[in-house]
């Protein structure tokens, strides 16, 4: 007979890893005779791939875009206004696999949502501030990321959404 003892939720990480990432400066080198102080925009969002029973990939994507206000030294080509003051543009997808055993459903998802991408955020910021430091530009740290508030907003958002949507049904 066959061992029913439930596993205890566990999560092991066998494998982070860069999957791609990209640098550019499409102003260099003018854009180094301006002042540094950027308008800097960070997107950040993840995906999951179940691989079998246990295994997921979850790939974390990052964008960062540096751009600077009006400079002289900037204003040389006015092609399109946007692009002429992008100072840097980091892209990357910071990746891993993970193993999750004994876990439901929900419990699941809550740590593919937060567990996981908190595990890779650290290595996508270290990338993030290497690249940026090997374009020539001041070091770049990003900020921590709460991934369990950002989980519970996002699930918050999702039920006022079915809410709404369940209200306008019968108001029909």
């Amino acid at each position: 007979m066959a061992d029913a003892t439930p596993v205890a939720p566990r999560v092991t990480i066998e494998r982070i890893y860069l999957r791609d990432a990209s640098f550019e400066s499409p102003k260099a080198p003018v854009v180094f005779a301006s002042e540094w102080s950027p308008k800097v925009q960070v997107d950040i969002n993840t995906r999951t791939s179940r691989l079998d029973d246990t295994r997921y990939e979850v790939v974390m994507t990052l964008t960062l875009e540096a751009r600077l206000g009006n400079n002289s030294a900037m204003d040389g080509a006015k092609n399109n206004e946007e692009e002429n003051h992008m100072a840097m543009i980091v892209e990357l997808q910071q990746a891993g696999v993970f193993r999750l055993e004994g876990m439901d459903d929900a419990m699941r998802e809550q740590v593919l949502a937060t567990t996981c991408p908190a595990t890779l955020f650290p290595y996508a910021r270290e990338t993030v501030d290497s690249l940026v430091v090997k374009g020539s530009f001041p070091p770049f740290m990003l900020a921590p990321m709460n991934f369990d508030a950002l989980y519970a907003e996002a699930k918050r958002r999702h039920a006022a959404e079915q809410g709404r949507h369940g209200d306008e049904r019968f108001m029909h």
